[in-house]
């Protein structure tokens, strides 16, 4: 089992067409064709994780509200154990990203949020049902969205209490420090950069460097960057693997890092090379990039890309 902890979020996608131009503003005039709801941040690991077929449990918080219950039915009709998601009052409502999507073009997105950090006995909650998955667990996936569920105490408390599992990060730059100890983190080019405190050049060398700065300085086994259009870099304590793209076509990006740290963290538990699950994770970045709007991607997928 792959527990995940962090920020959950429900993706909303309005899709429709434009032939005109508003006459009361120079915008486009959207004819909704179309109204789509998906589960995002942290639960889109999650998603990731029950497509490759993988036993895994949500820890996180949502509100309680329609979108926080319609999380809730997703997660129970994917026969994922759910006991760890908190129900918060309306005082902080579910998370929700709504996407305005015309011709596969987006062309706004709102956000709906509570970004503040959890209060000390909602953390503790959440650190109650960790202990409750660790014996069950081979490995966590920490999905550090920076709303609030994964404060920088949380982080170092899960990474030293739940050493000798394989603890993987999707991280955000303001808690870098708090990362430290953790097995392997998994962040874009910018990120990696802004955390290292680097200029984000998409060159071999540059990229190298960055690597090796957050290896040393976080105490990590393997750093995995994902570069875009270069695909990816694996760096393992002793070698930098740069990993071309496998994207054929690319219609969105969404959720394409929740897809690589959820394929990674598979790979790695089934016993592949830390190389050979980067290899995996980038064929599978390469099928969700190709799909539009939040997605994932089968092993066949993987194995036919």
């Amino acid at each position: 089992m792959i527990p995940v902890i962090g920020d959950i979020i429900v993706d909303e996608f309005i899709w429709g067409d434009v032939t005109r131009i508003s006459p009361e503003a120079p915008v486009p005039v959207v004819s909704v064709n179309q109204v789509d709801r998906r589960l995002g941040g942290s639960a889109n690991v999650i998603r990731n994780l029950h497509t490759l077929l993988t036993p895994t449990a949500m820890i996180g918080v949502i509100g309680d509200d329609e979108p926080g219950q319609w999380v809730k039915t997703q997660l129970n009709g994917m026969g994922v154990d759910a006991r760890g998601v908190l129900i918060k009052s309306n005082s902080r409502p579910t998370a929700i990203k709504t996407r305005i999507i015309a011709r596969h073009q987006q062309l706004v997105r709102y956000d709906r949020e509570w970004v503040q950090k959890l209060g000390e006995e909602s953390h503790q909650w959440l650190w109650q049902q960790v202990q409750t998955l660790s014996s069950h667990a081979n490995a966590f996936i920490l999905s550090d969205y920076g709303k609030g569920v994964l404060s920088a105490e949380m982080l170092r408390q899960l990474i030293t209490s739940l050493r000798g599992k394989l603890i993987a990060i999707d991280p955000k730059p303001e808690h870098t420090e708090a990362y430290k100890g953790a097995n392997v983190i998994t962040p874009n080019l910018h990120e990696a950069a802004d955390m290292a405190g680097m200029k984000a050049i998409n060159d071999d060398h540059n990229v190298e460097q960055i690597a090796k700065t957050l290896h040393d300085r976080l105490q990590l086994t393997y750093t995995l960057i994902t570069r875009s259009e270069r695909g990816m870099t694996l760096y393992d304590g002793l070698q930098c693997h740069h990993i071309p793209t496998a994207a054929r076509d690319v219609f969105d990006v969404t959720g394409a890092g929740d897809t690589v740290i959820a394929v990674f963290t598979a790979c790695l538990c089934r016993g592949d090379t830390p190389l050979q699950a980067a290899q995996t994770a980038n064929r599978a970045a390469g099928v969700v990039v190709g799909k539009v709007g939040t997605a994932t991607a089968s092993w066949q997928e993987i194995e036919a890309h």
